[in-house]
């Protein structure tokens, strides 16, 4: 599974919270800021990471994780 981590850097623009089309990543209103509700779900885009304006937001993509199947 990937590790989205999020660091002090966040100012809570919810840049990476709209690139997420797959909704991995949530916005905590009470904290004002992101988090990985779904990190399984997680297709190694980086859009996230992407559309962060101030670098806050890093992927750390899981190489071990099976493929997926196709059909």
């Amino acid at each position: 599974m990937n590790i989205i981590k999020f660091d002090s850097r966040c100012t809570g623009c919810k840049a990476c919270y709209r690139a997420c089309w797959l909704d991995v990543i949530r916005w905590n209103d009470e904290t004002g800021r992101p988090f990985a509700a779904y990190p399984e779900d997680c297709v190694d885009c980086n859009y996230c990471e992407i559309n962060c304006p101030t670098g806050a937001i890093h992927v750390n993509i899981d190489f071990k994780k099976p493929m997926p199947r196709s059909y």
